[in-house]
């Protein structure tokens, strides 16, 4: 059996490259997230009705779609504003992927397989991004981890 040497790069990646491309991806996946929720944040009323109207025929309690359409576009600001600081990172993609989890329902419940389809693209990033989080050294997360322990390598 061939064992691989220890400093040898997996699939031929260089680490600080890879960290880069994660901290980019981060960075315009977190923009995209804010933008979501900045639009909508002002007139939060308005996005829950027009979920809410979206949902009409289907076999959903309206108020529960006022609810979530309601927390929606808080969700995606906050998430938004985390992953572009790179702050509280891992828990920011698991509630981004929990929400689109529940978008994903959504939009399938109702016959929007167009925005099914988009939305598949987002899980796949909140995927990458939450299976490589240890590429995640240019953050916040890092800085403050290296203040706390700053004798232990990251």
């Amino acid at each position: 059996m061939h064992q691989q040497p220890v400093n040898a790069r997996p699939w031929g990646f260089r680490q600080k490259d890879v960290e880069l491309a994660y901290f980019f991806l981060r960075l315009i996946f977190g923009v995209n997230f804010f933008n979501h929720g900045f639009t909508r944040i002002g007139n939060i009323g308005g996005f829950a009705n027009s979920m809410v109207d979206m949902f009409k025929d289907a076999a959903v309690p309206a108020e529960l779609v006022r609810v979530v359409g309601a927390i929606v576009p808080p969700l995606e600001l906050i998430i938004g504003i985390l992953l572009i600081v790179g702050f509280a990172t891992r828990g920011a993609l698991i509630a981004g992927f929990v929400l689109m989890m529940i978008l994903q329902g959504g939009v399938l419940i109702v016959g929007q397989l167009d925005s099914a389809v988009s939305q598949l693209i987002y899980c796949i990033i909140f995927f990458l991004l939450l299976a490589t989080v240890g590429f995640n050294t240019i953050s916040l997360d890092t800085k403050f981890r290296r203040q706390r322990h700053p004798t232990s390598e990251i």
